[in-house]
Formats: structure tokens, sequence, C-alpha cells
């Protein structure tokens, strides 16, 4: 990527809202957490979010909570989505396995294809999600009285 090319990409990100979804040592390294939000679509609708935030070390990782091959999440157990050695995301339903820094499986029923992606940074060291609303800012942004 050019400096010029860099330094838009840094811009049109910084433009972006992000909402803490939880605190970094909220989640243990090498652990998985779930997360139910509710986010706006583009026609102000409230929608769910299912997400999954992987912690490894001092990065974080985010995708949907929904298995590419029949659409279940991946947990079977609450904040089960971990195999059994702790390197992979397995789906609880099928077994299909993904990578954990690129949502793609590889193995199972839905090889070939993988996890959707989930933008989050950490910021003052809070996960935080961005490029989406959560209705619990519209929520508060139209209780709050106007001045007068």
């Amino acid at each position: 990527m050019t400096e010029a090319a860099a330094s838009q990409a840094d811009a049109s990100e910084s433009e972006l809202i992000a909402y803490v979804v939880c605190g970094l040592n909220d989640i243990p390294s090498r652990r998985a957490r779930g997360f139910q939000l509710v986010i706006l679509d583009a026609n102000s609708e409230e929608k769910p979010l299912p997400i999954i935030v992987v912690r490894w070390g001092k990065q974080v990782f985010g995708y949907l909570n929904i298995c590419p091959h029949d659409r279940v999440n991946l947990d079977w157990e609450r904040n089960q989505f971990l195999d059994s050695n702790g390197l992979r995301l397995m789906c609880g339903k099928h077994g299909s396995t993904f990578e954990i820094g690129t949502g793609a499986c590889i193995d199972g029923p839905c090889l070939g294809s993988g996890l959707t992606p989930v933008a989050l940074r950490v910021i003052d060291d809070d996960i935080c999600i961005l490029g989406v609303t959560l209705a619990e800012d519209a929520e508060t942004e139209e209780e709050t009285p106007s001045g007068g």
C-alpha cells in the first residue's frame, strides 16, 4: 500500500464510530467469548448481531457467531468456541473448524467457506466494534432532551 493510500485508509477508519464491546482483560488470552449485540440496519430497524471475540495476546479477532454451513451459532455451550486444543474456532453442531486469524474453514462440512469477519480494534484497553450503529446508542440519543 502506498503512503497516500495508507493515509487515506487511516482517515476513513478514524471517521468510524467505535463502540466498546468489553475490556481487553475481560477475555483471557487464547480464549473466545460471545456477545449478543443489537444494531440498526440501513432502514433504522433493529437487527441482532451475534458475534464472537477471540483474544490472542494483544490481538483480537471478531466474527459473526454463525456457521456458514447450517447458519447456527458455533458455541454448543455458552462461550465454548474453541476446539479441544484451543487453537481453532469450532462449530459445536457439525464440528467444522476455522482458523482464528482468518475465519477460513479448514475442516468439516463448510470447507472452502469461512466465518464473516467483524471489524474490531483495541482502543485504550477496550475491545471496540467498528462499522455498525448499535441500537442502544440510537435510543440514548433519542432520549436526550433538547436544550431549552
